[in-house]
């Protein structure tokens, strides 16, 4: 530097370094730093950077000092031409004594490094080997010789090296010295350690903020080294690039790229430099053999072939940093295409054709997939026994991971170069695992675990290749016909045994839900949960099922979801039939005669007609005798299907009806990620491909099979519902409250009998219900309740036997009753208590409700019935008996309303009327013409309606028809009055 004409600032040391010397520099650099910030005079610009590469060197102050007095008493003698390495070396040897040093050990140290290098540049004169001898040793040098002696010696060696320093170079450039070829790979090694001077001491990574005006600073070293534009560019990027190796810096890399993308092929290079270059050789051992490169050609081969190296199994070197893929690939094209010819020289190609870049990218593509393909096999055995996994499902998913991270990691960077770099990686992952699956499926016969491992994998990783094969022509909106062909084979083998699979599990569920069905007692899961274990279970049998056809992960087709679906349906079917048919089994054994099977089997049978006696019944001494009329073992049955259970019911097919949308949901949800079985016979005109192989099936065709299963379970569930809601009602009043409501009201007489005694029996009832059923399913319990409670009390005015007669007088107290019946009692079903409604005297329909409960228009409409059999009560007997005789034309227009089988207008309902009325006329008319036995003169004894079952009777309502009662059809009546006398000659008194 100085003798290219930059000051050099002499600056004795005043103290020596105690310190590491890396260290010492950094702290004179923060207070160089800090001495720029106070504002002090700043230092040369070309001293402090001098300054700076010193410290990134690591020369010591001492050596910094002794250095610099030499150079300046060596450019100031200006006794030669050009400078030289070799002068600059003898310039440093003159004079220096130890004592310009530490110790005597630095010394010897530089001494010798300084005959050393005189010893490479000077090699071709064997004298100077005499007087370098002389140098290194200690004893004669420093001891026995005098400095005189000494100087001679240094003399003739600079002499020697003015010889050879003034004899022209080998290649004619401008500026060359004979030391330019002579003095190689001597000076390119101290260029590349000058070079290294830019990256940071403390944080190798990292370029120092001054790095550019260093490298500027090191340039004035290039005729002195003979280092031309290119040799910079390759010296400097392989720096770079060495330096990236050793700390894995992703900028280091960035900036070596851009340093070989400035190296100029050989075709742009003058002839002279091209000649110079090629003297430059170097010799490099490829497989035990020695090949032989100039310079730039042994650069970027050892670039070239590290790139390579990582490359050729990318997966595996860069599955930590994938980050640094990107630019090693960009290198490694950087560095050209280089071969060997015939003769073993390298041939070196910089600026490559997008053909060859091709060629290059696909051979990185095939290497690397062959080298993780075989990484995975030699690996998977031991896999296979610690996962306890099928060895071909742990390698198709090792496989897919493979294809995962190149559609997602490398495509992306190797499109650029190779459009067909996803093919290449596919087709060889394919074929790799293709020639070990085909024996597998060979020798498949059912569906085990290990082939329900093996194929569903197998399709995973078939859909990953098929991704990473279309990606490409995915992205430029080309479709790519599928290349792979094992999915078929796999779909075409997998589909009859996934469809035994799915028809094995049938039997099995049905098992299991059979078994739930039977051990359910028909008890609530909590307060929280109200329906039966038995749905829950069923329900888990059933997802359980599914979950395990979808995680099959098998190509399927509607014939799999038919067989499905109809696994649901039979099971849900069955487990309601069993749900259903407990409460059909006691309908049957309670049925009528006339074959009926419903809520009214529950209630008592009417008892025999009679007519009020008027001096015996007021007294009412006959004890109740409960009308028996079901057999112990229907009785039992009764008894253990408890409102309680049969709430608990209710709740269970609600909960049904829930788990049905949801289960339907679910299916549907996976269905439409499924991947259908492809087979193009089947495919028509409502059929298509989708881009990615997959075959969309006809909604309509799959919406008809939803629709078919679970609509049809949820009419099922919603008409159990109902029976049993119905049932709720009818057990509720006439079997729970049987004895109280529907035996004991009005028995006697009204007014010792009133609604008001029972309601405290009523309110721990219905207060029951409301705690056991669902809130979803109140509003319809609460109407069943209320219509079961009108029947109940219409049965008690009808049907209620030769204990109840009513007067004028009890009609207006039992029309209190009714509207209690309808209004106060029933806000228990609100969940208001009673000590609340007394408390706050609250009186308010419950079916109204302030709009929160039924709509009054349906409360009123459901007791009008009953308020219409209290106006005929109401009515003068001979009004009755009016209607009774005039009903063929149902004049009075009360007909219109029925209720059950019966209606206000027919001869039924008039004549248990005028059996009820505390009338002498209604008696005397039921004696005249129908000789009915009066109430008091019947026995305790339990007895069946013979007036029920008579043929007579029916014929007499029937007659009473089609007509008309008057003088001029007197025999008509007369015959009809025969029929009733023989019907009821064996009737016997009961105690009602």
């Amino acid at each position: 530097m100085v003798c290219s004409g930059l000051e050099v600032r002499l600056a004795e040391c005043k103290k020596k370094e105690k310190s590491p010397r890396f260290l010492s520099g950094l702290k004179r650099r923060e207070k160089r730093h800090s001495r720029s910030l106070s504002g002090s005079v700043p230092f040369d610009r070309n001293a402090e950077l001098i300054e700076t590469f010193r410290t990134q060197m690591q020369i010591s102050e001492t050596m910094d000092a002794l250095t610099r007095r030499k150079l300046v008493r060596l450019a100031s003698e200006k006794s030669f031409g050009q400078i030289d390495v070799p002068q600059i070396t003898l310039g440093l040897l003159n004079g220096t004594t130890k004592t310009e040093f530490l110790n005597e050990k630095s010394y010897i140290q530089w001494k010798n490094r300084q005959a050393n290098i005189l010893e490479e540049l000077l090699s071709s004169e064997q004298s100077v080997g005499v007087f370098l001898a002389k140098i290194r040793n200690f004893q004669e040098w420093d001891i026995k010789m005098s400095p005189s002696k000494c100087r001679e010696v240094l003399y003739s060696i600079r002499n020697i090296a003015s010889t050879l320093s003034s004899m022209p170079g080998n290649c004619g450039i401008q500026g060359e010295t004979y030391y330019w070829s002579a003095g190689y790979p001597f000076n390119m090694r101290l260029y590349e350690k000058l070079l290294l001077g830019v990256f940071d001491i403390l944080e190798d990574g990292k370029l120092i903020e001054e790095a550019d005006e260093i490298l500027k600073l090191i340039k004035s070293t290039w005729p002195l080294l003979g280092i031309t534009q290119k040799l910079h560019d390759v010296l400097y990027g392989w720096v770079l690039f060495q330096q990236f190796v050793g700390t894995e810096e992703a900028m280091l890399l960035e900036y070596a790229v851009r340093k070989m993308r400035n190296i100029p092929s050989s075709e742009d290079v003058v002839q002279n430099e091209k000649e110079y270059l090629e003297s430059l050789v170097c010799v490099n051992h490829c497989s035990g053999s020695e090949i032989r490169l100039n310079l730039v050609q042994s650069i970027l081969w050892s670039i070239g072939l590290w790139c390579d190296n990582k490359l050729q199994d990318y997966h595996w070197h860069f599955f930590q940093k994938p980050s640094l893929f990107k630019g090693v690939l960009s290198m490694a094209l950087a560095a050209g295409n280089q071969k060997f010819d015939v003769s073993g020289n390298m041939e070196l190609t910089l600026n490559t054709s997008n053909e060859i870049i091709d060629s290059k990218v696909r051979m990185y593509v095939e290497r690397s997939a062959e080298a993780a393909c075989k990484r995975v096999t030699d690996a998977i055995n031991a896999g296979s026994k610690v996962d306890k996994k099928h060895p071909l499902a742990l390698l198709a998913s090792e496989l897919k991971s493979i294809a995962e991270r190149q559609l997602t990691v490398y495509h992306p960077v190797l499109r650029h170069w190779c459009a067909e770099a996803g093919v290449v990686s596919a087709s060889i992952l394919h074929r790799f695992y293709g020639e070990r699956l085909e024996p597998f499926l060979k020798n498949i016969s059912c569906l085990s675990e290990d082939v329900k491992q093996v194929l569903a994998a197998a399709i995973l990783l078939e859909n990953y290749l098929i991704e990473l094969h279309s990606s490409e022509q995915v992205k430029k909106g080309v479709h790519s016909p599928l290349m792979f062909d094992f999915e078929r084979e796999i779909g075409e083998i997998a589909r009859p045994i996934i469809l035994d699979w799915v028809i094995a599990q049938h039997a099995r569920i049905l098992e299991w839900t059979g078994r739930a069905a039977d051990l359910e007692d028909w008890e609530p899961l909590s307060h929280q949960q109200k329906q039966a274990a038995s749905a829950v279970e069923v329900f888990r049998i059933i997802e359980e099922t599914v979950d395990q056809f979808f995680e099959l992960r098998l190509p399927v087709d509607i014939t799999h979801l038919q067989a499905l679906l109809s696994i649901i349906f039979h099971t849900l079917d069955a487990y309601l039939q069993k749900v259903v048919n407990q409460l059909v089994l006691i309908d049957i054994n309670c049925k009528l005669l006339n074959g009926a099977v419903d809520k009214h089997n529950l209630y008592p049978p009417a008892p025999p007609l009679t007519r009020y006696k008027d001096t015996a019944f007021p007294s009412a001494k006959k004890k109740l005798v409960e009308y028996v009329v079901l057999d112990n073992a229907v009785n039992k049955k009764l008894d253990a299907l408890t409102t309680s259970k049969l709430c608990v019911r209710m709740n269970t097919l609600q909960y049904m009806q829930k788990k049905i949308s949801s289960l339907e949901d679910g299916i549907r949800e996976s269905w439409s990620a499924v991947r259908v079985f492809k087979d193009q016979t089947c495919l028509d005109e409502d059929s298509h491909w989708t881009s990615n192989g997959i075959l969309e099936m006809c909604s309509e065709s799959v919406d008809e099979l939803f629709v078919a299963t679970f609509d049809c379970i949820r009419d099922s569930a919603a008409d159990a519902i109902k029976r049993t809601c119905e049932l709720v009602g009818a057990r509720v009043v006439f079997w729970d409250m049987r004895e109280p409501f529907i035996f004991n009201l009005y028995h006697g007489d009204v007014e010792g009998a009133r609604l008001e005694t029972i309601l405290p029996q009523f309110d721990r009832v219905l207060n029951n219900v409301c705690a056991l059923i669902d809130d979803t399913l109140r509003d319809i319990v609460v109407k069943s309740i209320f219509k079961a409670s009108l029947e109940g009390y219409a049965w008690v005015l009808l049907d209620g036997g030769p204990s109840r007669a009513f007067s004028d007088f009890d009609v207006v107290m039992m029309e209190d009753d009714l509207n209690i019946l309808k209004i106060e009692e029933y806000i228990e079903l609100l969940a208001i208590s009673v000590l609340d409604r007394r408390q706050q005297s609250i009186e308010k329909d419950l079916f109204v409700a302030d709009g929160e409960g039924l709509p009054r228009s349906l409360v009123e409409e459901e007791a009008r019935f009953a308020h219409q059999i209290l106006s005929l009560f109401s009515l003068r007997a001979e009004s009755v008996i009016q209607l009774l005789m005039t009903s063929s034309e149902h004049s009075s227009g009360l007909e219109a309303h029925k209720y059950g089988d019966r209606h206000l207008g027919d001869a039924h309902t008039l004549i248990r009327v005028l059996c009820h009325k505390k009338e002498r006329e209604a008696s005397k008319f039921l004696k005249q013409y129908y000789h009915l036995p009066p109430s008091s003169v019947y026995n305790g004894a339990a007895v069946e309606d013979s007036s029920m079952k008579s043929p007579l009777m029916a014929d007499l309502i029937k007659r009473s028809a089609s007509f008309r009662w008057s003088d001029k059809s007197s025999s008509s009546f007369r015959t009809l009055k025969k029929k009733i006398q023989d019907a009821t000659s064996d009737f016997r008194q009961v105690g009602w």
